[in-house]
């Protein structure tokens, strides 16, 4: 059954344009990850145009972009600011020359003792990290990481709430008693996307009000912010039409990631006129045809995410095409015409969610003027191995082995 309530948030068709077509698919498997750089290069620029030709108003969340390739093309673009959410991503931001990385995720206990260990390795890079409590914030003492402070936005997954001025305005000052430098307020509010345009660029600009009433207050005890951090992608156009964030005396940046490579869902999202384009696919083959009026491909939730719901992606060019519930390997689709797309066909799949996408894949294709340029590692996908250099130091080979 097709969840009609979630397509109102993302595209139900895409057109076909020749840009996208692999010209030899003969000796490639599927499914794959197909990234195309002109794309992905336009997307940035186009992101830079909106915020003024000022790269430095972007601090891009490397949790979409995953590929260190992709990174080094922000970077050349004048992007220096990331924000990610893994030690993994913090470490290939590092080594693909981002200079200001934000874990924009709470870090505790190994965890945080890795991005301290990350942090010394790179002191060239200005790592920060985020705390809403005391024993978070004591992980950081005799540390260069930097600490943001994150404040809730209603979306009741993290952070101090806005109207707890007080306990940011003690947050901070105990901060700055124990040596460590405060770098300003996150504030992610992402609980607006499936809103329509209006309806979120009012809820997003009521937040903003009582942002800076808090700002207000931190100022009054004597206190400055001087970065605060706001909007991924749904609410990156409220973010630019809010007032209040021009000319005041602390840096405002917006931290979107989707828009490098876009989905079905931000392109739906965002304005039409503002010209951003899918630059990244998923490439699958039809393996059969089980029923009149349905087909399967290999694309299940293990290579197109299902995590945003049903359906799953769109179909390049095959509007008469809609992707059903996918297990693990299989995904099928309704076809409104017959006999549709033949087994062994390639279908290109728009994904509805592309993060994860991205996630699911150790490799992608760079495909550049309908011919494969390369094979790129998607550095950034999954974990670091889970253990402390400190520990598989002290213990016996014997007694701790990794096997592929």
């Amino acid at each position: 059954m097709i969840d009609d309530k979630p397509m109102k948030s993302m595209l139900t068709e895409f057109p076909w344009n020749e840009r996208y077509r692999i010209s030899n698919l003969d000796d490639l498997l599927s499914p794959a990850l197909v990234l195309y750089p002109e794309i992905i290069a336009s997307n940035i620029d186009r992101t830079v145009q909106l915020l003024g030709g000022n790269a430095d108003r972007w601090r891009v969340h490397i949790k979409t972009s995953k590929l260190a390739c992709t990174l080094r093309m922000l970077v050349d673009r004048g992007v220096r600011n990331f924000k990610c959410a893994t030690t993994l991503e913090l470490l290939v931001g590092c080594q693909s020359g981002a200079t200001d990385i934000l874990v924009a995720y709470p870090m505790v206990g190994a965890n945080a003792r890795r991005v301290r260990e990350i942090a010394g390795q790179f002191p060239s890079v200005r790592i920060s990290v985020l705390v809403e409590n005391q024993e978070q914030l004591r992980q950081w003492i005799s540390s260069s990481v930097g600490i943001f402070l994150d404040i809730n936005p209603g979306m009741n997954r993290t952070g101090v709430e806005a109207d707890q001025a007080e306990t940011v305005v003690r947050m901070i000052g105990h901060a700055a008693e124990r040596g460590l430098e405060f770098r300003g307020l996150h504030y992610y509010d992402g609980q607006y996307g499936e809103f329509e345009e209006r309806e979120r660029t009012a809820a997003a600009h009521a937040g903003y009000d009582t942002l800076l009433a808090l700002v207000a207050e931190i100022r009054c005890a004597g206190l400055s912010v001087p970065e605060i951090i706001t909007a991924g992608t749904p609410t990156f156009p409220s973010s630019l039409t809010y007032q209040g964030f021009h000319e005041k005396d602390f840096i405002h940046r917006v931290s979107p990631g989707t828009i490098v490579y876009c989905d079905a869902t931000s392109l739906a999202q965002l304005p039409g006129e503002w010209d951003y384009a899918p630059a990244a696919l998923a490439m699958s083959r039809v393996v059969s045809r089980p029923h009149q009026g349905i087909i399967t491909c290999d694309a299940g939730h293990k290579t197109v995410s299902a995590d945003a719901g049903v359906p799953t992606c769109v179909v390049v060019g095959h509007p008469e095409l809609t992707a059903l519930s996918p297990s693990e390997e299989h995904l099928p689709m309704q076809s409104k015409t017959s006999p549709g797309p033949a087994i062994g066909d390639a279908l290109y799949l728009l994904p509805r969610h592309i993060c994860p996408t991205v996630n699911n894949f150790d490799y992608a294709l760079i495909v550049r003027e309908r011919r494969i340029e390369s094979v790129e590692k998607v550095s950034a996908r999954g974990r670091e191995t889970p253990m402390l250099e400190s520990l598989a130091a002290s213990s016996p080979r014997s007694a701790i082995a990794y096997r592929n």
